[in-house]
């Protein structure tokens, strides 16, 4: 189990102390990203998937996702809640390499967002929630929270949705959402090298779904060294850290060194 700030740690040190690219670790999350993706597709009703990228690494994650999952043949659409020419680092490179192979971007607005969304996911498959990441502390609101609304409403048995480390809005450390605000309401959450203290609490299935953990490609010695081992028996969730028990991944996916917005 990682914290808040112990997966801050992991990141950065896993870059620093270590050398691995954070770009790796981004491309490593998407790999487990696709396999859970693609695993929620095989009974769909289209191969349609529509991802929310927000604007930090944690829709990073998301646009090399959207390469993976068109790559294997579905039929993408990202539409990003932050001005494309704000990205920088491994989502900057990411953004460019998917407008490069000509998937669609389209972005979101508060007044002009749900229209977007709603046009974006028809017919529906398979809703994408690479919003915000761990480093959530209060309410979400203006064009994120327009986005968190319009995904927990247009999810369905026929569109569920998949969340990028954690429900977007969802405090990390707490399982609540962050300041009393709204959390995604996911069906599934692949979480990245291990589980987070909040998704331990009781109820809080709610927002996860079914949770499993992937690997990033950290140093096994930086998890053990950072993490704390927990047992949990919950039906649905995935115990361990990276490379360890529970449905954890044995290869990569992740995140980096990770600002508020991730």
């Amino acid at each position: 189990m990682l914290s808040r700030e112990a997966v801050r740690r992991v990141d950065r040190l896993a870059v620093e102390r270590y050398g691995i690219p954070s770009i790796v670790l981004m491309e490593n999350a998407a790999i487990g990203l696709r396999e859970r993706a693609l695993e929620m597709l095989a009974s769909a009703r289209s191969q349609r998937v529509a991802v929310l990228a927000g604007p930090g690494n944690n829709g990073g994650d998301g646009f090399a996702l959207a390469r993976h999952l068109h790559n294997t043949g579905c039929d993408v659409v990202v539409i990003a809640t932050g001005d494309p020419a704000a990205y920088r680092g491994d989502a900057a490179t990411n953004l460019a390499v998917i407008r490069s192979m000509g998937i669609r971007v389209v972005g979101f607005d508060a007044p002009a967002g749900p229209a977007v969304l709603e046009d974006a996911a028809r017919p529906p498959a398979l809703l994408v929630d690479a919003l915000l990441g761990t480093g959530v502390r209060e309410a979400v609101r203006g064009s994120v929270g327009e986005a968190i609304a319009c995904l927990n409403r247009l999810r369905s048995p026929g569109a569920p949705v998949l969340a990028v480390d954690l429900p977007s809005g969802l405090d990390c450390d707490s399982g609540l959402p962050a300041g009393g605000g709204a959390a995604v309401e996911a069906d599934a959450t692949v979480t990245f090298v291990a589980l987070k203290p909040g998704f331990l609490r009781l109820g809080a299935q709610r927002w996860t779904g079914e949770v499993t953990v992937a690997g990033i490609g950290a140093p096994r010695r930086l998890v053990e060294e950072l993490g704390e081992w927990v047992e949990d028996s919950r039906r649905g969730l995935a115990d361990g850290v990276e490379g360890q028990g529970g449905t954890a991944a044995d290869e990569p996916p992740g995140s980096h060194a990770r600002s508020l917005a991730d």
